[in-house]
């Protein structure tokens, strides 16, 4: 999202920020420059390596390459060009203190990328908590329909309501700020529109579903609760035979009465032999608590990036009017900042939560390519035998 950059010709100074009619500008001391630079460029940096590595990582690897992934690859390709189209321009006119050096004609068009774009990564975080939030509820169902057709629709939703918001001021319903700045239109009707389309209802739907999951998590652990005890060779079957067999000074007997711990262990197993068809719930439950845990840091981070940003732009016509800005420029620089980091944060977040999109990522660094499915389904396999064997008690 665009905020106001200033002119270069200066009237007034103050030191470290000076005006030109009016519009504020920022003068940097070269080590300042150089603090901003590098900081800024670790940031784009990052985004293009991460988000790279998650559409690599879902490219090839088949167990990635899953109808449900579009989604986060589509994500993936709007952060990327965030960081592409857009970061490296910003950057620039961050270091010269705010003044747009490339023109009045791409100022339209860098402004319609940075919409775009950053709407479609905000509109795919929309859909994917709308997806895991269907796996969630409808498990049965929802599944069969998720095939890769309905998907690519969903991504082409995506991609076309965030052009939506950028050909407004392309076609003459509102008018961007070209004049010595470049700044999105300051239109009260677009500005409603823009902010509302690309953050509020998205905001608000990210909302209702991780509401709504957390809810389902509440309730299946309030329904179920599951304790789970370490295995012990042979600690029922072997129990009377070696006790009877063996001697000693402590042998009592083959009637001796077992623990009061292994009498537990031996009901709780013969509870689960009947109880087995709940393992079912217990795997429901265990799919609940992950996807509220994923969703919440999503929800939060997107949050906690964009809000920020969105309230000023939201307010500034009202408070400023329709032509200038009159926010203070280091305010929205590092508002317009922490919402772009948003963008280096989903594919950290999303390889925390996901085990082989993890591993994948630690096989690209290490540039280990070879036989990465191969090993990536063996440790699938590990895991799967680990959890089989692992006893479960239902209470």
């Amino acid at each position: 999202m665009t905020v106001q950059f200033t002119a270069a010709n200066l009237l007034q100074s103050n030191g470290t920020n000076s005006t030109l009619n009016g519009k504020e500008i920022l003068l940097y001391g070269d080590v300042e420059k150089i603090i901003i630079g590098i900081v800024l460029s670790i940031i784009t940096l990052t985004t293009i390596g991460g988000n790279s590595l998650v559409i690599i990582s879902v490219c090839i690897v088949k167990k990635l390459r899953q109808p449900s992934n579009y989604l986060v690859v589509s994500l993936a390709a709007a952060d990327l060009s965030v960081a592409l189209a857009v970061m490296p321009f910003v950057i620039i006119t961050d270091l010269v203190g705010g003044e747009w050096l490339f023109g009045k004609v791409f100022c339209n068009v860098f402004i319609a990328m940075d919409v775009m774009c950053c709407t479609a990564s905000i509109m795919n975080l929309c859909l994917i908590s709308v997806d895991r939030y269907l796996g969630i509820m409808r498990p049965l169902t929802y599944p069969v329909r998720q095939n890769g057709k309905l998907m690519a629709k969903m991504v082409l939703t995506v991609w076309l309501l965030s052009a939506s918001i950028t050909l407004p001021p392309l076609f003459g319903w509102a008018t961007n700020v070209t004049e010595d700045v470049c700044l999105i239109s300051q239109d009260l009707g677009y500005t409603v529109y823009s902010t509302a389309v690309a953050f509020y209802i998205p905001t608000a739907v990210m909302l209702l579903m991780y509401y709504r999951i957390y809810r389902a998590a509440q309730v299946s652990a309030a329904r179920h609760k599951f304790i789970s005890f370490p295995r012990q060779s042979g600690r029922l079957s072997s129990h009377g035979g070696s006790a009877g067999a063996s001697g000693g000074p402590g042998e009592q007997g083959p009637d001796r009465r077992p623990p009061r711990r292994e009498r537990l262990l031996e009901e709780c197993a013969a509870l689960s032999r009947l109880l087995r068809p709940d393992r079912r719930h217990a795997s429901v439950f265990k799919r609940e608590q992950k996807a509220a845990r994923t969703l919440g840091v999503i929800v939060g981070a997107f949050t906690f990036c964009w809000l920020p940003f969105f309230l000023l732009s939201a307010a500034r016509p009202f408070v400023c009017g329709a032509t200038r800005s009159c926010v203070p420029l280091r305010l929205e620089r590092t508002l317009l900042w922490l919402g772009y980091a948003n963008s280096l944060l989903n594919p950290l977040i999303y390889a925390a939560f996901n085990r082989d999109l993890r591993a994948t990522y630690w096989n690209l660094l290490r540039c280990r390519y070879r036989d990465i499915n191969r090993r990536l389904s063996a440790a699938s396999m590990h895991e799967a035998l680990k959890a089989k064997e692992r006893p479960e008690c239902i209470l």
